[in-house]
């Protein structure tokens, strides 16, 4: 069987799975804090007719190997942790990060989650939560005379309120997560993330210090997909695809001529 129709249907399945990380990350264009997702490619094993180096005939070496390859697969799916562009909401519940690091929220098993989605709510107990209800770490809680409007939130983390009648006071900290290797995460959904061997440990900062980003209230982090240059990599994963399904036909018809040969 020739080698060319399972190199080219290795090339389809691997364009595939790449329009689907394109699709995906179109779905996500106004999701707050979203990364692009980038498929990464490898070649396949190679089936080797002549070393490199190997004595020929004559008693001379080749100085060039005779290789021939089988095909292509998608290695990995590389998350681009860029700094998205920040929106003006006007809401004082949500923080834009403007830097590295991550907000931390607690799941319901106790699990440490991470975030860049600083679209944050109060809950019927005044808690700032995510949009799931999450509650962030470290626990913020606001007075209960307090009005969210008068909620202020520092660019190294520190919230304040004001309670009716009285004066500001300071009610927590909001602290970051940083990585040593943040495309080692793993997507839990939701906009969150979970910390994994890859991804090294969590390790806590205040804002603005140790590398850390520095927050803005009243804005949020927008996603970082560009769409003109998601629709130029759909475009090429189209045209990939079509050019191999054309050696799958090419190849079939060369295999059609062959076995016409003996009537």
């Amino acid at each position: 069987m020739m080698r060319s129709l399972w190199s080219a249907a290795s090339g389809m399945v691997a364009q595939q799975k790449n329009l689907d990380v394109v699709a995906h990350n179109l779905a996500n264009v106004n999701t707050y804090g979203n990364k692009k997702v980038r498929a990464e490619f490898q070649d396949l094993i190679y089936q080797t007719l002549r070393d490199a180096g190997g004595t020929s005939g004559s008693g001379t070496q080749y100085p060039q190997g005779l290789q021939i390859g089988l095909g292509t697969r998608v290695a990995a799916t590389n998350r681009i942790f860029t700094q998205g562009p920040l929106q003006t909401t006007d809401n004082p519940t949500d923080v834009g990060i403007q830097g590295e690091g991550f907000f931390q929220v607690q799941l319901p098993d106790g699990t440490t989650a991470y975030t860049r989605d600083g679209s944050f709510k109060i809950d019927s107990d005044r808690r700032l939560v995510t949009s799931d209800g999450f509650l962030l770490i470290p626990n913020i809680t606001l007075d209960e005379n307090a009005s969210v409007d008068t909620l202020v939130i520092s660019s190294d983390g520190v919230v304040s309120d004001t309670p009716a009648g009285g004066e500001q006071t300071e009610i927590g900290n909001i602290t970051l997560a940083r990585f040593t290797n943040p495309a080692g995460l793993y997507a839990y959904g939701k906009n969150l993330f979970l910390a994994t061997a890859a991804s090294g440990d969590a390790v806590e900062s205040t804002p603005g210090q140790d590398g850390a980003g520095v927050l803005t209230q009243n804005t949020l982090e927008m996603s970082g997909v560009q769409i003109v240059e998601e629709m130029v990599n759909m475009i090429v994963s189209q045209r990939a695809y079509e050019s191999n399904s054309k050696a799958i036909t090419t190849s079939d018809a060369m295999l059609e001529i062959a076995n016409g040969l003996k009537r």
